[in-house]
């Protein structure tokens, strides 16, 4: 990353998950756009596959650190950030020490695109940052996004003729964002996963986002009278060649994609050659799980999982992009105003986890204790009475290979 560039736009990935079966595609279009493209992401380039599990964060350090210049925190792989030299190029407006209320990150990165004196900060939603695991964000906490965009606009308006964020709170949030911060020329969304990817002009502010999972990206540049963007997927092939340092970070993974290719068994008719559906599977999951242990409720969240697509057979790959976060299943507590109140429970965290299987249905009118995953017990429910003897995804391999019922 030498040498002086003259930069006529910006190119922002999100939400890449350390999805790197086919990375090929996205190193070398980066790479090749580098001399006149400021390369950001919106959050969430770590965690999501084997890639990581395996690799331990390595491979999306090095592909941050030879390809991006600046990049926003992300719910998943939050302690990566705080990791020289990714901290160096990560900046977030709204991320504080609880005690001192200290900013965390750098708040802004300046730097001129085309004749623009350009300022770039990132934010992160209250949702993104309460679905970090408790540990990970102990002593941290985050402000008010669009109070901190104006603080930072407000100290900086004299150095900067432009205003980007990159934002990992939804796109739903960055359009009201748009409207209550005016002032900002681009938005880069992430964290969503929805079909909503934009442009969408607010005013004078274009929202949009690049599709996820290393597919493609969003790129804007300044224009005459105002910004212009558009999105894109990585063309399917290159010719563009890979420096010394990406051709080695792209042959370890493909070291690891012949490890994640070792089958594991036959893939269960329910499952087999569609796109896995996360509501079956876990439903299915809960009702062995309560018949097995003879336990009184089972509750566990979709997101736990991704949709992948399964053919014939479950590969080790499969199971670790299907369960990537290596949950424990335990025994949790209720918390004591909930435990009365089934319902509340499933709506209080319906709305910070997203959709839920629950079983039975209905949930016992008095639930002391549900069985889930250590991530809802220890960052929603009041903690873990005890371990339940097994991983989320040794228990959804056994169901992926012989089907729900045997």
């Amino acid at each position: 990353m030498t040498g002086p560039r003259a930069l006529r736009r910006i190119a922002a990935t999100t939400d890449v998950h350390s999805s790197f079966d086919d990375a090929l595609p996205m190193l070398a279009h980066l790479h090749a756009i580098r001399p006149e493209t400021l390369i950001v992401d919106c959050g969430d380039f770590f965690e999501g596959s084997g890639y990581y599990r395996l690799g331990h964060g390595r491979i999306e350090t090095a592909i941050l650190l030879g390809l991006y210049d600046v990049i926003a925190p992300g719910n998943h792989g939050w302690i990566h950030h705080f990791e020289s030299p990714v901290r160096d190029i990560t900046v977030c407006a709204n991320a504080v020490d609880a005690a001192t209320g200290q900013t965390l990150f750098r708040r802004l990165h300046t730097t001129r695109i085309g004749e623009q004196r350009v300022g770039i900060t990132a934010v992160i939603g209250s949702q993104a940052f309460r679905s970090i695991p408790k540990d990970q964000r102990a002593g941290h906490r985050v402000t008010e996004p669009a109070q901190a965009l104006r603080e930072v606009m407000l100290a900086h308006h004299h150095e900067v003729d432009a205003w980007v964020v990159l934002s990992h709170s939804g796109f739903d949030e960055d359009l009201e964002l748009a409207t209550a911060c005016p002032f900002l020329d681009v938005i880069f969304a992430g964290h969503c996963h929805s079909d909503q990817y934009g442009p969408t002009r607010v005013g004078e502010t274009l929202v949009l986002k690049g599709r996820e999972l290393g597919v493609g990206y969003a790129l804007a540049e300044p224009a005459p009278t105002r910004w212009t963007a558009h999105n894109a997927c990585f063309p399917g092939t290159s010719t563009a060649a890979l420096p010394a340092h990406l051709a080695s970070v792209h042959e370890r993974i493909e070291d690891l994609r012949d490890r994640l290719a070792l089958p594991i068994g036959a893939v269960a008719k329910p499952y087999r050659g569609r796109l896995l559906d996360r509501r079956l599977l876990l439903g299915n999951l809960a009702t062995r799980l309560r018949t097995a242990l003879g336990i009184q409720a089972v509750v566990l969240n979709e997101t736990a999982l991704r949709s992948t697509q399964l053919d014939d057979v479950l590969t080790f790959g499969d199971l670790l992009a299907i369960e990537p976060f290596n949950n424990q299943l335990v025994n949790a507590r209720v918390p004591e105003t909930l435990r009365n109140s089934p319902h509340a429970l499933l709506s209080h965290l319906t709305k910070i986890t997203g959709p839920l299987v629950a079983e039975p249905t209905p949930l016992p009118p008095e639930l002391p204790t549900v069985l889930t995953t250590d991530y809802l017990a220890e960052s929603y429910l009041d903690g873990r009475t005890h371990q339940a003897g097994r991983r989320l995804r040794q228990a959804l391999q056994q169901i992926l290979t012989e089907g729900p019922h045997r």
